[in-house]
């Protein structure tokens, strides 16, 4: 199984829908989110792409160099970027990280946010381009000379100097609901990704481009996108997902409705379809919660629950066919640290640390192992003023 964690490039907070206790998606503090994912275990991070993130490439590249193992799930845009740009990004990437890039095959779901980036083709055309894309872009991984012509792109000539890390390429995350969209994922995907819809329709998903694949004569591996509220008890981490749309109004809403209702993307729809616009009803399978794609677009589902719980529906997804999990928490920070605390001793994620127990330290210098049942005392100095 893989565990991914989540960078906010747009930005982050403890609520949803409102500037309080917001933060700014700094460097400073996008690389403390990617150092404790890498040191508590997760495989790999998604960094988001779009018009209200920084830009995918540039912050991934910036944290390369402040981890050592974290893999990064990055987006090459068709449409946006021609096939031997991208594949000259990704090269030098995977290179410079040895080894350490997945990509991101994003289609776009946005007429709107599209437009102002200079693409005006409809939902399906999209899914045609990027067909083309990935034929070139896999020609260029693999170090071949590319004269491509297609109704869409064409090269003539094109080779790049160098070969990556991983061969032959780094793997293709896919994500499309659509008809074309799955078309496209039987044909090129490495990973199908979905977002967290409930266990039976992401079976469904499951069998139907394992379907496609098969007809390509290739197979296919898949992940899912969710959000996660843990908590040591259920009545607390229902309680904090009440808390994380607590300042979430019905015209805030609305407004953020309005915006998806745009959208030609048949997975923003199927989200949509969870929740309707409503607070009431939000629980839409057990333990999976539709609140957080109120006012968030794309992923908008979250499992809530004590560990155990959450453990269970996560088992139920591995039994549909998921194997890769690509997890996210407000705020990332903490939250990074509390779904690894809770749940990773559940699912047996190792974090491939060595070394001796956790202990507890007082401000005082006492000193309690759980291993042990005498309490040991440091004779270390007190940190208050007085001492007494």
């Amino acid at each position: 199984m893989e565990i991914f964690w989540f960078i906010p490039t747009h930005g982050d907070g403890r609520y949803l829908g409102t500037e309080h206790a917001a933060r700014p998606a700094d460097f400073a503090y996008m690389r403390q989110i990617a150092q404790a994912a890498d040191e508590l275990g997760y495989q790999g991070v998604l960094i988001p792409t779009g018009r209200s993130c920084e830009d995918a490439w540039i912050a991934a590249s910036s944290l390369i160099s402040a981890t050592q193992k974290l893999k990064f799930l990055v987006a090459v845009r068709p449409g946006l970027m021609s096939p031997a740009v991208a594949a000259r990004m990704a090269l030098t990437f995977d290179r410079i990280s040895e080894g350490r890039l997945l990509i991101n095959v994003v289609a776009g779901g946005d007429p709107v946010e599209l437009a102002g980036d200079g693409l005006f083709l409809d939902h399906d055309s999209r899914y045609s381009l990027t067909d083309e894309f990935l034929d070139a872009w896999r020609l260029f991984m693999r170090g071949e000379k590319v004269d491509y012509a297609g109704d869409y792109i064409r090269i003539k000539g094109g080779q790049l100097a160098y070969t990556p890390v991983q061969k032959p390429y780094p793997p293709l995350y896919f994500g499309g609901s659509s008809k074309a969209g799955q078309r496209v994922a039987g044909k090129h995907a490495d990973v199908y990704l979905t977002w967290g819809e409930p266990p039976e329709q992401v079976k469904a998903k499951v069998e139907q481009v394992r379907k496609l694949a098969r007809e390509q004569g290739r197979s296919v591996r898949f992940g899912i996108r969710l959000h996660i509220i843990a908590r040591e008890t259920e009545q607390a981490a229902w309680q904090a997902a009440e808390d994380l749309i607590r300042y979430v109004d019905e015209e805030s809403i609305r407004a953020a409705q309005n915006i998806f209702a745009r959208f030609d993307s048949e997975g923003q729809r199927r989200m949509a379809s969870l929740h309707h616009g409503k607070r009431d009803g939000l629980t839409v399978s057990p333990n999976l919660w539709a609140g957080v794609g109120l006012v968030r677009g794309g992923a908008g589902t979250a499992l809530v629950g004590n560990p155990q719980q959450i453990a269970e529906r996560i088992e139920e997804y591995k039994q549909a066919g998921i194997d890769s999990f690509i997890l996210s928490g407000y705020p990332h920070l903490e939250e990074c640290y509390r779904v690894a605390e809770l749940l990773f001793p559940l699912l047996r994620v190792s974090t491939g640390k060595s070394g001796g127990k956790a202990a507890y330290v007082s401000p005082f210098g006492e000193l309690a192992n759980r291993n042990n049942t005498a309490a040991h005392a440091e004779t270390a100095g007190s940190d208050s003023l007085d001492g007494k």
